[in-house]
């Protein structure tokens, strides 16, 4: 077909104001990093009825974008396969490798966000060991789903996108780490998975920060505790992590778990006790020994809503013990193994669980 200079002029002009909008349009949109780390969000089930048994960590991260093409209309987004493991197999080398990737991000130009997929059996920990160590103002968002990609009714694809648009907000900025799952945006400082089977598993008893619906962010508070950019720790200065352990409280309750912690050299041992963190008569002198002996003892509770209160239930001052504040156990052992990294001393300890 013959096509006059005149056309094939017009129509080159049109293709490249095209390219320029295009360009133009990808330059105002933010620049967000997904890092995958494995978890249901990358599972996979049988068949699409199999929500509760499937195998976790099957996707890649390139996989998990390419099946999400509204991403590109909210952010200019690439993906960086950190490792590919279910949660609650992740290792203190693992957090340490994941936070010093987040961090390095964090310091370049051409990134606005990040965005952390994680397995939600340990993913509140790994967002609590972030929020203390990582010094930045940008966005960290972690997600993961409770059901995966395969499945009828799966959660992690809106999860996702909402991690996207929250970890490209401007007005996420300086909140410290995030949480986005069901619709909510908690500080990943409070949450925690609550259910193990439905999609609205993870809350706090403090209630979340917001939510985000249709890629809109409605924020209702803000976190008060120390984090991130006021945080005096830093995982660029971090390169091992003490061993702290727990022990649980429960009826009928030995010493054998505290005693073996603490024949084997541990730098603390975390008691999740029952109710206001209380500790059974018949091991108050085992935890006593371990700490004559040089472990730190850290008193928490295993209830999921309420605090610690110091000196209640057991004489702290006198046994030269800590108390977690509203930490669960599990997240009482990322602070302290942070915390040990810059200090032993009881009353600083005592201080940074107040604060963080």
């Amino acid at each position: 077909m013959y096509l006059s200079p005149r056309f094939r002029a017009f129509a080159a002009g049109a293709a490249l104001l095209a390219a320029s909008a295009l360009a133009q349009a990808q330059q105002a949109l933010p620049n967000v990093v997904i890092l995958a780390t494995g978890g249901t969000i990358a599972g996979a089930g049988a068949s699409a009825v199999n929500s509760a048994t499937y195998a976790a960590a099957k996707v890649g991260v390139d996989k998990l974008i390419a099946g999400l093409p509204e991403l590109s209309k909210i952010a200019n987004v690439r993906g960086e396969q950190v490792f590919q493991v279910a949660s609650e197999s992740l290792t203190n080398d693992n957090l340490l490798t994941l936070a010093k990737r987040v961090s390095a991000l964090s310091k370049q130009a051409d990134v606005d966000g990040i965005v952390i997929t994680h397995g939600t059996d340990t993913l509140e920990e790994t967002a609590y060991f972030l929020t203390l160590t990582v010094r930045t103002n940008k966005p960290i968002v972690v997600v993961g789903s409770m059901r995966p990609g395969t499945a009828l009714s799966a959660d992690g694809a809106l999860n996702l996108y909402d991690a996207v648009s929250v970890a490209g907000s401007k007005d996420a900025a300086g909140k410290g780490v995030l949480v986005t799952m069901n619709d909510n945006i908690d500080s990943g400082r409070d949450v925690s998975k609550n259910v193990n089977i439905k999609t609205s598993a993870f809350s706090s008893q403090w209630g979340p920060l917001g939510m985000v619906v249709e890629g809109k962010n409605y924020w209702f508070r803000a976190p008060v505790k120390r984090h991130t950019m006021n945080s005096e720790f830093d995982i660029d200065n971090i390169s091992t992590l003490p061993v702290v352990e727990i022990a649980m409280g429960y009826e009928g309750v030995s010493s054998i778990a505290i005693d073996a912690f603490a024949k084997s050299g541990v730098k603390a041992i975390v008691h999740g006790g029952t109710g206001n963190g209380s500790v059974a008569n018949r091991i108050v002198p085992n935890l006593q020994k371990a700490r004559t002996d040089g472990a730190i003892i850290i008193r928490s509770s295993r209830v999921a809503d309420g605090f610690v209160i110091r000196n209640a239930e057991q004489p702290d001052d006198k046994y030269d013990w800590v108390v977690a504040h509203d930490l669960r156990p599990q997240k009482a052992r990322i602070l302290a193994m942070v915390a040990l990294t810059k200090t032993s001393d009881t009353k600083e300890l005592q201080r940074i669980f107040w604060e963080y």
